[in-house]
């Protein structure tokens, strides 16, 4: 099958799934999760940082068919997660907003869009802590003064809008200023990151390095580098600084020459997990990887450029495959099953999750736009 048809027939496939899951889930306030082992549709409230995801992706899927039930879909899940503008107990609020009002404001200019993105931009600045240099990720408590997870570059992009969008530019110093620190404090010599850095609060320091979803706080927790890897690949693209650029092809180098990666580039939940070959692997950290590649390979040498798009290539097919990608109508109406959420903890291990989803279609619609711009009319 030539490859711009398997990204099309992915997307409509994905369109045809999550509107089967509007239509089951349409008359409640909660949103979709994930899918039990036991068969079991998982829902969760709007603060779980997982809100923005389904209606995102919707989004995405509207912007590629323009479909007006696709649209309404998007704008029902969306509703559901408005209140968290004013949620200044998480630091989520990138995933819960910008990925759910954010991609409806790109795409339809909605003004009331725009008023909860920036009213949830100044809830989220709220959790900076200027002596440190980050903003706050979990709340504290007796493991951790001032926790922040590498999750945390993923909600940056949030900032640099509300900038763009007020002309204030405290959202854009407070991003930079969190991307510096943890380029400095998060990553070891080579490139992989560690999952949570504790700071002391009064004077700023770095207390541990530690994970708390990864095999051991010297491993490299998949779904941490990825959001690692994307995380400086997008404020690259946004500020057009050269040292992130460095970061993100650095990460990616980490990430693709691991020993551990399986040829078929689905990673592991950990790359250092205990038991490999037999652990469980991880759709979304593929996910992660895979969009974020396509976005950096904009910006690289034709080497560079041309292996990336290469793995993103053979990682979109593998998910299309029948062994990642669910039968119609099967798996909760997500597209792609095999992703872990915390092994440590037992948590989402080999179910659906709604960011796999988010990322597989980003990554789809990435490609597809990249595809379309090489073809000749």
């Amino acid at each position: 099958m030539p490859f711009q048809k398997l990204v099309n027939d992915q997307l409509e496939f994905s369109t045809s799934q999550y509107l089967k899951m509007f239509d089951l889930t349409k008359d409640s306030l909660t949103l979709p999760r994930s899918y039990s082992k036991e068969g079991k549709l998982v829902m969760a409230p709007s603060d779980w940082w997982t809100s923005g995801f389904v209606p995102g992706t919707l989004w995405y899927l509207y912007e590629n068919t323009m479909d007006t039930i696709v649209r309404s879909a998007a704008m029902n899940y969306t509703k559901r997660v408005e209140k968290e503008q004013f949620n200044k107990g998480t630091h989520d609020l990138g995933f819960m907003l910008y990925c759910s009002f954010g991609n409806g404001y790109r795409l339809t200019a909605d003004t009331s869009y725009k008023r909860v993105l920036i009213t949830g931009a100044q809830s989220l600045i709220s959790r900076n802590k200027p002596q440190i240099g980050c903003i706050q990720s979990w709340n504290s408590n007796e493991e951790w003064q001032f926790p922040v997870i590498i999750d945390n570059m993923m909600n940056l992009e949030f900032l640099i809008w509300a900038t763009k969008a007020t002309g204030d530019s405290t959202y854009y110093k407070i991003a930079i200023s969190h991307a510096d620190t943890t380029m400095k404090n998060h990553f070891r010599s080579d490139y992989s990151c560690y999952h949570v850095l504790n700071y002391d609060t009064i004077r700023g320091k770095v207390l541990n390095k530690q994970t708390h979803q990864g095999a051991s706080d010297s491993s490299a927790w998949a779904r941490g580098q990825a959001w690692a890897l994307y995380g400086y690949t997008m404020m690259y693209r946004e500020t057009l600084i050269p040292r992130y650029l460095e970061q993100a092809k650095n990460i990616a180098s980490f990430i693709l020459k691991n020993p551990n990666l399986p040829s078929d580039k689905i990673p592991y939940w950990d790359f250092d997990a205990p038991a490999i070959p037999n652990e469980p692997r991880d759709a979304s950290a593929a996910s992660i990887i895979c969009s974020a590649l396509i976005d950096l390979s904009q910006f690289v040498e034709p080497s560079l450029s041309k292996e990336y798009m290469n793995v993103a290539e053979q990682q979109i097919k593998v998910l299309s495959s029948s062994l990642y990608r669910a039968e119609p109508g099967t798996n909760g109406d997500f597209i792609l099953k095999h992703s872990v959420g915390s092994k440590p903890h037992n948590s989402e291990v080999d179910v659906p999750l709604t960011y796999a989803d988010y990322y597989y279609v980003e990554a789809l619609i990435r490609m597809k736009e990249i595809l379309s711009r090489n073809t000749p009319e």
